[in-house]
């Protein structure tokens, strides 16, 4: 079994960009290195992508809500 490990922070490797010293792009590691981190933005286009799916789920719902089963008439 392995154990849980917690996250730390790593300092930037000199192959990749320089972020200075700016806290919000610190590096975190998990499972040994394994998976990497950081802190970014999220794109407006995604942003607009969850809203549409939201809209277009609670029509979906709306619309096909207690639709034809058992024991309803058609």
């Amino acid at each position: 079994m392995t154990t849980p490990s917690t996250p730390t922070p790593s300092t930037p490797q000199s192959d990749g960009p320089s972020h200075g010293s700016d806290p919000d792009h610190e590096m975190e590691e998990y499972a040994g290195g394994t998976v990497q981190s950081r802190h970014g933005y999220i794109p407006i286009w995604l942003l607009v992508v969850y809203a549409v799916l939201f809209v277009w789920g609670l029509y979906y719902a709306y619309l096909y809500w207690g639709g034809v089963g058992p024991g309803r008439i058609g």
